[in-house]
């Protein structure tokens, strides 16, 4: 049973199921696609991350999702947000499989997740980085409509990166 948060004209974001596995093996699990993002993961360890993102939408009713395209019916990226904290604040993230890439579901996606934040009522502001070299993905970020911020220091993939903020009124 497909548990569908939202749907676009071409996607749907969905809870994750064990089941999509394979599908996000050729994302998170794919070391070019990753390149920019701290690398791939292991199968075990993706199985964990769809646990915890299934749990963070039970808890909070916001959460990343997969991303199943409606013609072919393949789960093509994730989208959505990490809530490392309160939930006024979260992080956008999304990753898509080779086969996604230049199609515009990344941007599509975006949107979608900036309704859902807005819809959730508790979302105040979202924020999100990518690697400078990832021209695309901050591409995606201006045409959603957040604003350049300046270059931030990120921990977890130690370099400035430049750092975007949507806020909701």
């Amino acid at each position: 049973m497909m548990n569908i948060v939202y749907e676009t004209d071409r996607l749907y974001l969905c809870v994750f199921e064990d089941s999509y596995l394979k599908a996000v093996e050729e994302f998170w699990g794919n070391e070019e696609v990753m390149a920019l993002c701290d690398g791939a993961s292991s199968s075990e360890q993706l199985i964990q991350v769809m646990n915890g993102y299934r749990r963070c939408h039970e808890a909070n009713g916001i959460s990343v999702y997969a991303v199943k395209e409606k013609v072919s019916n393949d789960i093509i990226g994730a989208a959505g947000f990490n809530i490392t904290g309160a939930l006024d604040h979260v992080e956008l993230i999304y990753h898509y499989s080779k086969k996604a890439w230049g199609k515009g579901f990344a941007t599509e996606a975006a949107k979608a997740c900036i309704e859902l934040a807005k819809a959730h009522g508790g979302v105040r502001l979202i924020t999100a980085s990518a690697d400078p070299q990832n021209k695309g993905s901050l591409n995606i970020l201006e045409k959603v409509g957040f604003t350049y911020e300046g270059m931030k220091w990120f921990e977890d993939t130690e370099q400035e990166e430049p750092y975007y903020c949507y806020k909701i009124s």
